[in-house]
């Protein structure tokens, strides 16, 4: 098994640093766009099983990862809530129906994973006979915060002004929603555990664009919640967990208290900068700019072999971008990332 990934988060020796990629299975490859075709549309690939299995393992064939992250979408959650999830070309997600009332939020249950989410595990159970313990595989689910978001607004909208407005006028109608969500977030996160997956993210897409009271207190107490009610040993092993806020570099010894085993970076700080301020507590994960994979090979190794010399020796360092790949990006610059990984952090592990 190539396993560089979970031993570094248990920070064993390894011969390199591993990377994987968020949106690592997606539109920038033609395999993936030829499938998605014949699914007729983003939410019945999402859907059917086989093809997420065959779109998480595309990637794989083309790129030595170090692990497979589930084709999914953070939205299955509130989609199973009965909120009529679409998707448009140009738009993006969003709800048919919205929450924003108190009638609204009483309305909403916890969907049974084995139920409503089954397509998801039934995914996970079918990767997991593919990849025969080769590689691992991470499953995620959206943040209570960013799915609140999306939830309330109906869609992705500038500084989500409707989900900013219940926090001012009505924050016990907004933890309410957020208690639903955590327990939703946990028990889907159980489940895909329970199905095989070897590692966990949170995805915390919005939480950056909260002041840091808020955020504590409407963001990150809700993914701690999560944390400490995962099944966190499965086939006598460790189940890591990693969290992922965007645009929040100035919470990262906030994130690294919360109980997970890796804070996620973004591009916004240097990897010196987070490991002098959070030290050995967590392992890190990024922190590249996706927008790097438009420049030229040289220039990607240039910036691959800054962000290596800025962690420096040692395990601890699961490199990745800073957030997903643009469907824009040519597949042979994510070859040159994944090469330059492998080969420049050697000197690091020696």
């Amino acid at each position: 098994m190539n396993n560089r990934f979970l031993k570094t988060i248990e920070r064993k020796p390894v011969d390199c640093t591993p990377i994987w990629l968020m949106r690592q299975a997606g539109r920038y490859l033609p395999e993936y766009r030829q499938v998605r075709q014949r699914a007729g549309s983003f939410l019945a690939l999402c859907k059917t099983p086989e093809l997420a299995c065959e779109v998480t393992l595309q990637p794989l064939r083309r790129f030595p990862l170090d692990a497979a992250i589930l084709f999914s979408d953070i939205l299955t959650i509130p989609d199973a809530m009965g909120l009529g999830l679409q998707f448009e070309e140009g738009r993006g997600p969003f709800f048919t129906k919205f929450i924003r009332t108190q009638a609204d939020v009483a309305n909403l249950s916890a969907p049974d994973p084995e139920l409503s989410l089954r397509y998801v595990l039934d995914a996970i159970r079918l990767l997991q006979r593919e990849l025969a313990g080769k590689i691992p595989l991470i499953g995620f689910c959206g943040s209570p915060w960013t799915l609140a978001a999306y939830m309330v607004e109906g869609q992705a909208t500038p500084q989500f002004p409707l989900i900013q407005r219940m926090l001012k006028e009505d924050p016990p109608l907004l933890h309410q929603l957020l208690a639903v969500l955590a327990e939703s977030v946990t028990l889907h996160l159980n489940a895909q555990i329970a199905a095989g997956v070897q590692a966990v993210m949170l995805f915390d897409t919005w939480g950056g664009m909260l002041a840091e009271k808020n955020y504590n207190e409407f963001s990150l107490n809700y993914m701690r919640q999560i944390i400490s009610g995962l099944n966190r040993r499965a086939q006598d092993k460790k189940i890591p967990v990693i969290l992922f806020t965007k645009g929040a570099s100035q919470f990262i010894e906030m994130m690294a208290d919360s109980g997970c085993d890796v804070v996620g970076l973004d591009w916004e700080i240097s990897m010196q900068a987070a490991k002098e301020r959070i030290g050995k507590k967590v392992i890190l994960q990024g922190n590249l700019d996706p927008a790097c994979l438009q420049k030229s090979p040289e220039a990607i190794r240039l910036a691959v072999a800054d962000i290596l010399a800025g962690f420096g020796k040692g395990p601890g360092h699961v490199f990745n971008l800073g957030h997903g790949i643009t469907p824009d990006v040519d597949p042979e610059k994510v070859r040159v990332l994944v090469d330059a990984v492998h080969e420049l952090s050697r000197p690091y592990h020696e």
